[in-house]
């Protein structure tokens, strides 16, 4: 994997980014309970709960995990020389940035702290769709990151058109997702997963349907 060579100092820096939570949970470690809330509705009220050391050690050693299989799927995708700089970038701090806010939000919340964990999940998510929807149209023809329809695989201006219909539409996606973060309907997490998931592999049937 030639690629990862390029980007070796940001790996490096964003795989010890996603394990920092770890140093705060062993400075709060004595003043947290042995059985943490990890898991929150969207009430922000506690429906899910793990030990002490799980909250601690293996959350963030498991996003590492999902961290690495991340950069492996993108440097060894056949066309990965096709995934800009800049959306591999997005990538790369995507983990280590869910990791700092949401690890560092439930362990604060473990000891005490007013931490509206719901809230800062989805302002994550709006922001992240809305950089995702940035660089989305920019996108060109891989195997990793996109709009990975078949048709728009087998034709570039179907790809392009698709990814350009699906920037607005991940855009749209993280609006709604910050305006949730206020009001917190859970209809509108049905509407972002049709228009992020269903519309543009429509919108790439459509155009392959056209074009035959």
């Amino acid at each position: 994997m030639e690629g990862m060579k390029k980007y070796k100092f940001e790996i490096i820096i964003t795989s010890i980014l996603t394990l920092c939570p770890i140093l705060l949970g062993l400075i709060l470690w004595n003043q947290m309970p042995d059985t943490i809330a990890t898991h929150f509705n969207v009430n922000n009220e506690p429906d899910g709960w793990s030990s002490k050391a799980f909250a601690v050690f293996g959350i963030p050693l498991f996003l590492l995990v999902a961290h690495w299989v991340c950069i492996a799927a993108t440097f060894c995708d056949p066309k990965n020389k096709n995934i800009s700089r800049k959306l591999v970038l997005v990538i790369l701090w995507i983990m280590p940035i869910v990791s700092i806010f949401t690890n560092g939000s439930v362990l604060l919340q473990a000891i005490g702290k007013a931490v509206d964990i719901g809230l800062v999940a989805k302002l994550l998510c709006g922001f992240m769709f809305l950089a995702i929807g940035n660089y989305l149209p920019k996108c060109k023809q891989n195997y990793t990151v996109g709009i990975k329809t078949p048709w728009a695989l087998d034709n570039e201006e179907n790809w392009n058109k698709t990814h350009r219909f699906a920037g607005w539409c991940y855009l749209i996606a993280g609006i709604c997702f910050l305006i949730n973060s206020v009001f917190t309907l859970g209809i509108v997490v049905i509407i972002i997963i049709v228009i992020c998931a269903v519309l543009p592999c429509g919108y790439s049937f459509v155009l392959y349907k056209r074009a035959k």
